[in-house]
């Protein structure tokens, strides 16, 4: 499944964040944000990957930049990932697939050889208008955020 294009509008999305808040895309209007899909919370790659938003995030923050990050899990396992890691954004929970299926990023994965269905690591940078700015189709968790970075400075 092709994954949403550059000049697409982003699907609008209505769910919870780690605290239990209703979020929807509407709430950031006139800011860009960088949606990010990661697997699961606490798996090796996606730790390095929040970390890695943590640890540039007054970088995004000082030009009005929110990072939002998505996965399938449950509000509590997002409550529990944020506070382990002191992540100092909102992550969304997903669990009846709305938002990942919207933004084509749920669909048949392999590894080892055995098939399943999951997230792929896609990240959508959305304009301020709620446009999709650019897609990151392949991202390599520790230095994804310095990637969006170097995007933003062209």
């Amino acid at each position: 499944m092709p994954l949403l294009s550059v000049g697409d509008k982003a699907p609008d999305f209505n769910t919870f964040d780690q605290n239990g808040k209703r979020v929807s895309l509407q709430d950031f209007q006139g800011k860009k944000v960088i949606l990010y899909f990661y697997p699961k919370d606490n798996t090796p790659g996606c730790t390095k990957e929040a970390c890695a938003f943590r640890d540039k995030i007054s970088l995004f923050q000082a030009s009005n930049i929110v990072v939002l990050g998505v996965s399938v899990d449950s509000i509590k396992s997002h409550k529990s990932f944020v506070d382990k890691y002191q992540l100092p954004f909102t992550l969304l929970s997903d669990t009846d697939k709305d938002i990942v299926e919207a933004y084509k990023v749920w669909g048949e994965k392999t590894l080892y050889g055995k098939k399943y269905f999951g997230i792929s690591r896609v990240t959508y940078l959305i304009d301020e208008s709620g446009n999709i700015e650019a897609v990151f189709p392949k991202v390599k968790p520790e230095t994804h955020p310095e990637e969006i970075l170097s995007f933003l400075e062209k």
